[in-house]
């Protein structure tokens, strides 16, 4: 069944099979299906017929939604740390800047996406290609730390 979902015929066929194989329904859902157990990447494993419903990505992914914004990444600079061109990420002003997190911030007027370490004295510093430290975050001026990372795995247009 799981075989191929590249049609709508196919896709709407497991939909009602996670519908008919949900014993423990609970009244209507907030949000996706989520099946109970996790299917290993790249084994077979026997489906399960237990689904949970997730209440809703916005309740798992944002924390504060009041200081959680959206970013679009450009570019292929942060591929270390799993972020790629086009990738979305979930932005949180109120979550502390951490070493090794990855931040926007604005260092002389430039926003800057990067990742942040600590220099010799404890300083959180952006980080720089070259020289393995950039500018201390002490004048910076802190937007967001990435909380959350979507990326799309299939090809097409970065806008849908």
């Amino acid at each position: 069944m799981l075989t191929a979902l590249n049609s709508s015929a196919t896709a709407s066929a497991f939909s009602l099979w996670l519908m008919e194989h949900n014993t423990h329904r609970t009244p209507e859902p907030t949000g996706w299906p989520l099946l109970t157990m996790p299917i290993p990447a790249g084994a077979p494993m026997p489906l399960s017929d237990d689904i949970e419903w997730f209440p809703s990505l916005d309740d798992h992914l944002v924390r504060n939604p009041a200081q959680t914004f959206l970013l679009r990444v450009a570019g292929e600079g942060l591929a270390e740390a799993g972020i790629h061109d086009g990738d979305l990420l979930v932005m949180d002003r109120a979550t502390p800047p951490l070493a090794g997190s990855v931040a926007l911030v604005i260092v002389e007027g430039v926003a800057v996406l990067t990742r942040l370490s600590r220099d010799a004295q404890g300083r959180l510093r952006t980080s720089a290609a070259e020289s393995g430290f950039g500018p201390p975050l002490d004048g910076a001026t802190r937007v967001g730390v990435a909380r959350w990372v979507i990326h799309r795995l299939w090809p097409g247009r970065l806008s849908s």
